[in-house]
């Protein structure tokens, strides 16, 4: 397909909030072109847990995103396989305890179904946690495992049905907020206003639009799994609150995730492997290895910034997810459009 030189709206990134917002845009009319550096889904899109979930403790804000692309994504045409298996935060500390407790209204406000549960009820949902120190624990059991190529493919189908034009293996090399013109290796296109959903590669492009982030660069996230495990229980996604350690069953054996190895990855690896055996003594983790890399974002207090420059050509972004785009991108796209049509998104359901 040949890239146009002119369009009414150009979206940067080919993720699952890029094109979420390419959907959101079509739908409501708006000539749209998508720009992808490389295949659709390609960036941080395939280096995720492959989880939906309505609680991010800390971030009501977030919460509600997730709950209302919850929704969304149940009403997509063709949507993706949701498997319901609840989220559950193992609390290690008093503090974490008097936090969730403080912030349990706003969650709940958000929409979130939230409670907090007593060690052994903790330990029944997820028996094989053996934390000694565990006092309690959040319970949500809005969280479902489904397939992120699976919602690649959702939103794009949405998108060109919609009469979006997707463009891939074209990166943008330059942009000019001021003038709409945004360069890439297939040629130039100029719009009537630019939206960056481009995750890990958002910084350069909102810098040169004139806006003030504090984003991070491209780190890198990495996921690891066991081998089969016998006669393990359909548990929770589980979060030990104290170290970030995640986890949830896949394919008989369980995926794993802690923070970003960084440049001391056998460090990283050590420090994984040592708090697993603490939190979980009885799982063998001699087949452990590597499941997925891949790119991850940051945004300021690790929550999503989305908002409009406004100027001669309206610049709109939807970046710094830090990993949680993948349960608030419906919700973004939908923000996206409101702000682009000029309307309150506090207003607009």
């Amino acid at each position: 397909m040949r890239l146009p030189g002119e369009a009414e709206a150009v979206v940067i990134g080919g993720g699952v909030v890029g094109l979420s917002i390419a959907a959101r845009l079509a739908e409501a009319g708006v000539e749209t072109v998508l720009l992808e550096r490389g295949r659709l889904g390609s960036g941080a899109s395939r280096a995720t847990a492959d989880v939906l979930r309505a609680y991010f403790a800390g971030d009501p804000a977030g919460s509600a995103l997730a709950v209302r692309s919850l929704a969304a994504y149940r009403r997509l045409p063709g949507g993706p396989p949701m498997r319901q298996v609840g989220y559950l935060v193992l609390f290690t500390e008093p503090g974490q305890v008097a936090a969730f407790e403080a912030e349990l209204p706003g969650q709940r406000a958000a929409g979130v179904r939230l409670e907090l549960i007593g060690a052994e009820e903790a330990r029944r949902r997820n028996p094989l946690v053996d934390e000694p120190s565990l006092l309690g624990a959040a319970w949500s059991p809005q969280a479902y495992v489904s397939d992120t190529a699976a919602i690649v493919r959702s939103l794009a189908g949405a998108a060109v049905r919609a009469g979006a034009a997707l463009h891939v293996h074209c990166p943008v090399t330059a942009v000019d907020a001021d003038t709409g013109r945004v360069e890439t290796s297939a040629g130039t296109v100029t719009a009537r206003a630019i939206v960056c959903a481009a995750g890990a590669w958002s910084s350069w492009m909102i810098a040169a639009a004139g806006v003030d982030l504090p984003l991070s660069g491209p780190a890198v996230q990495e996921l690891l799994t066991t081998g089969p495990l016998p006669g393990i229980p359909d548990i929770p996604v589980t979060l030990h609150a104290a170290s970030g350690l995640l986890l949830r069953k896949r394919d008989g054996g369980l995926l794993i995730g802690m923070g970003f190895p960084g440049p001391g990855r056998e460090a990283w690896l050590a420090g994984v492997r040592n708090r697993l055996a603490a939190i979980y003594p009885g799982v063998d983790l001699s087949g452990l290895r590597t499941a997925v890399t891949g790119p991850r974002d940051a945004g300021p207090s690790r929550t999503a910034c989305i908002g409009r420059r406004r100027g001669p050509v309206p610049f709109l972004y939807a970046t710094g997810f830090s990993g949680h785009g993948l349960c608030q991108a419906p919700a973004a796209g939908e923000l996206v459009r409101d702000l682009y049509l000029g309307h309150d998104p506090e207003e607009v359901s």
